[in-house]
């Protein structure tokens, strides 16, 4: 593929060295924990740098989690997980004031929802009630409490797990909670050489018990304002950022646009993999001019 850039997208404002080689070490270090998946933690940092909310769709045990921890540890983000259930109230996510005789008066005791990354574990699990109080969350960061509003932690990034929609107990997610996802990925079985090296290796949640931010929030601020002012949609202009370029290609519209699109497209009866199917096709049929 042939891109002719522009003097103006050549002179764009990349990272500062220093800063880009953090962000390098913050997605090796990932990657050392979530093996034989670096396309994939890739599109993860880019939704959390544009911005957005991750929804990771697939089978138990093939690393959600494990992804969701790393990426906490290694950016340095306050972490909540909250395991979604068929008994799960809206509650118990966003927290409740309780009343205190002493005092005379009712105080709040905020719920896991306030931490700057929450793990929404098997999201499809829980009451279509229960899913919708993360919308407002997800779309303003604040939460409304006995009418008033409360401002969740800055960042705020959620990464919301699914089970497949064909599995016993499990809610499908209505189209204005998907839309609060900017990117929906499946994370798939690792391959032979990395599944002989999760067998063999150091148990992951001690590995990741020891890793260190690589990334302060302020780092991490300036990198967002990196990503605002690269000129493309806000998913693609932070896979180039990661790249380390201050201009898109088409390339990186590719990466994303599948992650980006497919859960936004609703063609009639078809599960996951037939919207994924479709947005690849869309995207392999695209000439790019």
């Amino acid at each position: 593929m042939n891109v002719r850039l522009s003097p103006v997208n050549e002179a764009s404002a990349a990272l500062d060295p220093a800063l880009a080689a953090a962000l390098v070490r913050a997605q090796q270090q990932v990657n050392a924990v979530v093996l034989g998946k670096s396309p994939r933690v890739r599109l993860a940092f880019a939704c959390f740098l544009a911005g957005g909310h991750l929804l990771i769709e697939d089978l138990p045990g093939v690393g959600k989690t494990t992804l969701a921890h790393a990426l906490a540890a290694t950016l340095d983000l306050s972490f909540q997980r909250i395991q979604f259930t068929s008994d799960l109230l809206p509650s118990d996510i966003i927290g409740v004031s309780v009343y205190e005789r002493e005092r005379g008066e009712f105080k709040f005791h905020p719920g896991p929802l306030f931490a700057q990354l929450v793990l929404a574990d098997e999201i499809n699990r829980a009451t279509p009630k229960t899913q919708s109080a993360l919308l407002e969350a997800m779309a303003e960061q604040q939460v409304t409490i006995d009418g008033e509003s409360r401002l969740l932690p800055a960042p705020f990034f959620v990464v919301a797990t699914q089970n497949p929609l064909d599995l016993a107990g499990t809610y499908p997610l209505p189209d204005s909670q998907l839309d609060r996802f900017m990117l929906r990925i499946s994370l798939d079985y690792p391959d032979r050489d990395a599944e002989r090296a999760l067998l063999t290796a150091t148990d992951r949640r001690e590995i990741i018990a020891h890793l260190r931010p690589c990334l302060s929030i302020i780092q991490i601020q300036q990198i967002r304002s990196a990503v605002a002012g690269v000129l493309a949609s806000p998913a693609a202009r932070a896979c180039a950022l990661l790249d380390g370029r201050g201009y898109c290609l088409p390339e990186d519209v590719q990466t994303v646009f599948v992650a980006a699109a497919a859960h936004r497209i609703i063609p009639g009866g078809a599960n996951h993999r037939a919207r994924d199917q479709l947005a690849q096709k869309l995207v392999d049929s695209t000439p790019v001019r």
